[in-house]
């Protein structure tokens, strides 16, 4: 329907930065609804995409939110998510989450990419703010790498042929450029 504007699930993973990324979502037209971690996946079915936020603890203490990513590739639902999300992207297509070589909170990096999916018209490298103690190791398809940072962490993944992104580093912050745009940039591939 036309000027209808796009519903967003959001996956509260008990983040204080989850509010900030609605907030930037609802600047750029979409509507947003805040679910907790517990949520079956089938009752996100009417929403245009799903949104998993950043939080806490490691992709398997996420609630249920390896199960939503799964359902998500199976229905083709258009999946974004954020730090924590981004590496429960990772684990639910079987690939390693573990420890950071280096812990790094509210450190911005330089973030080099390809300028494809959400980083289309991108500048690279942009500076990008990073909140984690876990990281993506190398990916396996049908997920691929988008961005890595200076130090070489995977800062962007994408699946191969559904509408399904990650990134590490937090968009919605403040000190990270472009933020808006790659958010835009998602709501633009719905």
């Amino acid at each position: 329907m036309p000027g209808a504007r796009l519903s967003i699930a959001i996956i509260d993973n008990r983040d204080s930065f989850v509010f900030n990324l609605s907030r930037y979502l609802e600047e750029l037209g979409a509507s947003t609804t805040h679910y907790e971690n517990t949520i079956r996946p089938t009752a996100l079915a009417d929403f245009d995409a799903i949104l998993i936020s950043p939080g806490p603890g490691t992709p398997e203490q996420a609630g249920r939110s390896i199960e939503i990513v799964q359902w998500a590739s199976e229905i083709n639902k258009p999946l974004l998510g954020v730090c924590l999300g981004h590496q429960v992207i990772a684990r639910a297509f079987g690939c390693e989450v573990s420890g950071a070589p280096r812990l790094v909170h509210g450190y911005t990096s330089i973030i080099e990419h390809q300028g494809q999916g959400i980083f289309a018209e991108l500048p690279s490298p942009f500076n990008g703010t990073r909140y984690h103690s876990l990281a993506v190791r190398e990916l396996t398809p049908p997920l691929f790498v988008t961005a890595r940072s200076e130090d070489g962490a995977i800062m962007g993944l994408q699946h191969e042929s559904l509408p399904i992104h990650g990134v590490q580093f937090h968009p919605e912050s403040i000190l990270t450029e472009y933020g808006h745009q790659l958010l835009k940039n998602w709501l633009d591939l719905i």
